[in-house]
């Protein structure tokens, strides 16, 4: 939870850094804009600050059928389309502190409970605890934005390794449980560092790239196949 706060900040800050035509330029998210990724941010964090529009969202998600993920996310940028840059950071600065404090505040037998639909991962399909979307995606999810919208303006991309480490640490972790292979990593950056399990070539890359890799967004050569949600 203090890794979410520290997140919702930094994207509060890449957002207010922003010329006014870095808003109209294309993602890496297909569709959508600089200002359509960040509506979704701010529909994201006024779902975690808020049982009532967390369950009014989710409802008209699922009603849309298809990818549910997609759904969500769509919903959350149309519902938003209307609001300026200034009207996105204005909210999104209001908002964030309720979200994290409500991420917070979530109970353990919540956190417990199964999420519906199931998530594919992998060409596999997986059941998600409330506690993993809180804890860990809602967290990922703004940090991948905050570099997608990065590469894509051309805005300084703040890397510590205490904040930043720690959260590539995680994915760290979690792709090597997924992918139960021998391998040896070495990342750089401020976000970096090395990970290794039994004997493997050396594969070396920037932090933020084997994100990227992972999420399905670039390619790396020599890592395992495996996906990692964000």
């Amino acid at each position: 939870m203090r890794l979410a706060q520290t997140e919702y900040e930094r994207f509060l800050q890449l957002l207010q850094s922003l010329a006014p035509g870095d808003w109209a330029k294309p993602t890496e998210c297909a569709g959508w804009d600089v200002r359509a990724m960040a509506a979704h941010l701010l529909g994201m964090a006024e779902m975690s600050a808020s049982i009532r529009e967390s369950m009014r969202q989710l409802k008209i998600a699922q009603g849309r059928g298809g990818e549910f993920i997609d759904a969500l996310t769509g919903l959350q940028v149309e519902e938003r389309a209307h609001l300026s840059p200034a009207d996105i950071i204005e909210q999104y600065a209001r908002v964030t502190p309720k979200a994290a404090q409500a991420r917070r505040r979530t109970p353990w037998f919540l956190r417990r409970q199964k999420m519906s639909p199931n998530q594919v991962i992998n060409g596999r399909e997986e059941t998600w605890t409330l506690g993993f979307l809180t804890d860990v995606i809602m967290t990922r999810d703004p940090w991948m934005h905050r570099a997608d919208i990065s590469r894509t303006t051309g805005a300084e991309l703040v890397l510590t390794h205490e904040h930043d480490g720690l959260l590539v640490n995680d994915v760290v972790q979690e792709w090597a449980e997924r992918h139960g292979r021998s391998f040896n990593l070495r990342l750089t950056g401020p976000a970096g560092g090395t990970w290794s399990s039994g004997a493997a070539p050396e594969v070396a890359l920037d932090a933020v790239e084997f994100c990227r890799a992972l999420s399905g967004r670039a390619q790396a050569d020599g890592l395992p196949p495996t996906e990692v949600p964000f």
